[in-house]
């Protein structure tokens, strides 16, 4: 079976480096596929993405080296499996709050008799190999995000969960969940604090903590606190401010690009 490398680099301890799509195009898909990331993940809950174009997306990816992910737009097995089945490498899941959604969804990511998922992995047998069904439950990355005080209540039971990969910290909604304002890089000392909370915890837990970041410089700052996943912005967020940034470039303005994104998407 193919290697994931998104498991190679835990492994060695290093840290992911993930691209983030939410447009609903190949041609975009395999452009960013071109930069180098470690792994990319096709976004199917806040990006306008639906599972038709996650395929093209997908194949696109896998004219590189780059591992393919997916976030679905909810804890749904129905969506977890067709995704997997069409060649996702791992299933980030969000608004994971108790430890019986965690259980759900890990269960819909592994076949019996560890989980529950059906037999049917199409493109994904293509192309990660003939023996995809016997190395599955070991390759394919579990991911539950982790954005909301409810879930940070519940940290430890969820983090226990057998099966579970990683976390990924939605640094927005967990900043809302908190009384405080989203941001792409937080500064707020509550949500900061938080974010540290979650990665200890999920260290505790030989569980692989991730989080969604809003620059190169909020990346390396959040490996340098311990996480081992990162995803700078999303292609919408950085055509955006790249666009912006030579517009105003051109006409001599100060701050070009100052007025790109504001949010990670």
């Amino acid at each position: 079976m193919r290697e994931n490398k998104v498991k190679s680099i835990w492994q060695r301890g290093g840290a992911v480096i993930n691209g983030w799509l939410g447009i609903p195009s190949a041609v975009a898909a395999e452009n960013m596929a071109q930069a180098g990331w470690d792994s990319i993940t096709c976004d199917l809950q806040h990006g306008l993405v639906d599972y038709q174009a996650a395929v093209g997306m997908m194949q696109a990816i896998s004219t590189t080296g780059a591992i393919p992910l997916a976030r679905v737009p909810w804890n749904e097995p129905g969506i977890i499996m067709k995704l997997l089945d069409a060649g996702s490498f791992g299933i980030i899941c969000p608004m994971i709050n108790t430890r019986a959604e965690a259980e759900a969804f890990v269960g819909a990511c592994r076949y019996a008799p560890t989980g529950y998922r059906s037999f049917g992995p199409v493109r994904a047998g293509w192309v990660h190999g003939a023996d995809y069904f016997r190395n599955a439950n070991d390759t394919v990355l579990a991911i539950a995000m982790i954005e909301t005080k409810k879930a940070m209540d519940n940290l430890d039971d969820i983090l226990s969960v057998p099966g579970l990969d990683g976390i990924y910290v939605g640094p927005a909604d967990l900043a809302i969940s908190l009384g405080r304002p989203p941001q792409g890089d937080p500064t707020d000392d509550v949500v900061n604090k938080a974010i540290d909370e979650i990665c200890a915890a999920a260290k505790r837990h030989g569980v692989r903590p991730g989080i969604h970041t809003g620059s190169p410089q909020g990346a390396r700052n959040m490996i340098s606190r311990g996480f081992q996943f990162t995803t700078i912005l999303s292609d919408n967020a950085l055509l955006a401010n790249a666009a912006k940034a030579a517009v105003a470039a051109a006409r001599g303005e100060a701050g070009g690009g100052a007025g790109g994104p504001k949010g990670p998407y």
